[in-house]
């Protein structure tokens, strides 16, 4: 027996088996590495942050000292600041172009997330003649451009009559910010485990409790991603606005696009105009922003 199990047991000559001994160096590099990257990413962020610091700065001091002198020259001079840009910014026409880009943007979205969540509920777990195909259909309009669509839209609009109105705007953008959202929210409904929806008919559900109680909540992070994607693209949007927004429906992209002719004597309205419609997509984006996280983030691991 003894012979027996000596044979048996490998010769190591010497050896040591399992993962290789790690030099020195290679442990400094696991010990530092977290930390560089970190400081490397603050770094990287601090330095994005600029022209956002220098644009803050530029609204908040009067036109000649801008002409005069760079914004950093803030630091040395902090007296220059004042808050009289944004008081002569609310009080023209800035406050109600600020009003419509919200009376777009606002149903825009809702509209989309709604639409798309039924539409992609259907293509996903719902069967009925011609699914694939229409799914085909939709993600073939993923590649149509909106250029194309300006002139015969500005024609049907002008026909019906909402030409130059805030629901032509809003329409416009549903009707193509659609096809992305079915696509994108379709692919995050399929992952959803059949099992709860067949226990969720089993027990006499129908497709619309279904819908409202399995697969909605269940797709919050993939909806916020949506929502503030489509947020973020209506809000800043300017071609759209430019073709079928008349003056008096005009959002905050086109009102200070319309500053423009006049770039040197009213950069403290351009500036400040600036910087005021970064609030609001801001705040929507840290409100959604743990959704948002889990919706990037979902699918990547199986």
């Amino acid at each position: 027996m003894t012979t027996t199990t000596a044979a048996a047991r490998p010769k190591t000559s010497g050896v040591e088996s399992g993962a290789p001994r790690r030099g020195v160096i290679s442990k400094i590099v696991d010990r530092v590495g977290g930390g560089a990257v970190q400081v490397i990413m603050v770094v990287l962020g601090l330095f994005w942050l600029v022209p956002t610091l220098g644009l803050l700065v530029v609204s908040m001091r009067t036109t000649q000292v801008n002409n005069a002198e760079g914004w950093w020259t803030v630091f040395t001079k902090p007296a220059e600041l004042t808050i009289r840009n944004y008081q002569n910014l609310l009080g023209s026409g800035f406050t109600g172009s600020f009003w419509n880009t919200i009376l777009i943007t606002v149903p825009t979205t809702v509209l989309v997330i709604g639409i798309a969540a039924m539409a992609a509920y259907a293509f996903a777990w719902m069967d009925f003649p011609g699914r694939d195909l229409g799914f085909l259909i939709v993600v073939g309009l993923l590649i149509v451009p909106i250029q194309i669509a300006l002139i015969p839209i500005a024609v049907l609009y002008g026909g019906s009559g909402i030409f130059g109105s805030i629901p032509g705007v809003v329409l416009f953008h549903v009707a193509f910010g659609l096809p992305f959202a079915i696509f994108l929210l379709r692919n995050f409904f399929v992952g959803i485990p059949s099992s709860l929806l067949e226990a969720a008919r089993m027990d006499g559900a129908s497709e619309w409790k279904i819908f409202a109680t399995v697969v909605f909540p269940l797709g919050k992070p993939a909806i916020a991603s949506l929502g503030i994607f489509q947020f973020l693209w209506v809000w800043n949007d300017m071609l759209i606005a430019l073709v079928f927004a008349d003056s008096g429906n005009q959002p905050m992209t086109k009102y200070l696009q319309s500053q423009m002719r006049q770039f040197g004597s009213n950069v403290d309205i351009l500036s400040s105009g600036a910087f005021m419609s970064l609030i609001v997509p801001l705040i929507m984006f840290f409100a959604f922003q743990r959704y948002f996280v889990q919706g990037m983030m979902a699918g990547s691991v199986k």
